[in-house]
């Protein structure tokens, strides 16, 4: 890998998480009201699908040889292997909201749910796994190639970095609640990161992040801001159950795949 083609690729790195997390360009440039649909999501769904074509065209043009793993190749097979531990971590996930968000004093349009409950999350589940995972990562990894421990030490510092990322987004809340969801994301970055270098497939770690996001609907029928204290005491340890699950995941025989 040449050392300018990983310039090239931090510089992106860096560029789409910035317009993840300020939602600029179409922040300053969209305020679309439909129903009772909360502005901020069409404009950043909208920035979602400029991030997607800044992506395709950089990578196509400035780095060609880059492998984001966005095929079929490792999709079933990831899906097989982790899809019963996936899919009863959202599932554990979906009770702790649901509990957290009692009593349901909302009445939310169908529109508002399909969009900011459902549409909204495949956006953030595309773009986070795009930049967090088949760029981050694979990034740390080649920078720490020579080590032989390189892949662990880039699923972690995605993780990590993956995890501080959110605080961002949960800014005003108590410091249980930052530092709670901290913890959890940097364990579902390491499962999500090693699903990703374990299958080659970025569709893998996609379909999960979504499952996982999506869990969160119930908020959309309550009218709490943040979360419950029980919600945190269910969550925080299944997500670090997760993560050390992932870590020795990673360390068997054949797990880590050359393709990406």
């Amino acid at each position: 890998m040449k050392k300018r083609e990983l310039i090239l690729v931090a510089i992106l790195t860096v560029l789409i998480a910035f317009m993840d997390i300020s939602g600029i360009p179409s922040a300053l440039l969209f305020n679309i009201q439909i129903a009772d649909i909360e502005p901020v999501y069409f404009s950043l769904m909208i920035n979602f699908l400029i991030i997607g074509v800044i992506v395709f065209l950089y990578l196509k043009f400035l780095c060609p040889d880059w492998k984001l793993g966005l095929s079929k190749d490792g999709l079933a097979y990831g899906l097989k292997k982790y899809g019963v531990i996936g899919i009863s971590v959202a599932l554990a996930g979906f009770a702790a909201f649901l509990i957290g968000s009692l009593p349901f004093d909302g009445h939310p349009s169908a529109a508002k749910v399909i969009v900011e409950g459902v549409v909204y999350y495949i956006g953030v589940a595309m773009v986070e796994e795009l930049y967090v995972r088949g760029l981050l990562l694979v990034l740390i990894e080649k920078m720490f190639a020579k080590r032989k421990n390189s892949t662990l030490i880039a699923i972690v510092s995605s993780a990590v970095i993956f995890g501080v990322g959110h605080i961002f987004g949960s800014l005003g809340q108590p410091l249980l609640v930052i530092v709670s969801k901290v913890v959890w994301t940097v364990g579902m970055g390491i499962f999500f990161g090693m699903a990703y270098k374990k299958t080659g497939n970025l569709w893998v770690s996609t379909i999960f992040h979504f499952l996982v996001n999506v869990c969160a609907l119930p908020y959309l029928f309550s009218s709490i801001n943040g979360y419950a204290d029980v919600t945190l005491y269910i969550i925080v340890p299944v997500y670090i159950a997760l993560g050390i699950y992932s870590i020795f995941e990673l360390q068997k025989r054949g797990t880590c795949t050359d393709a990406i």
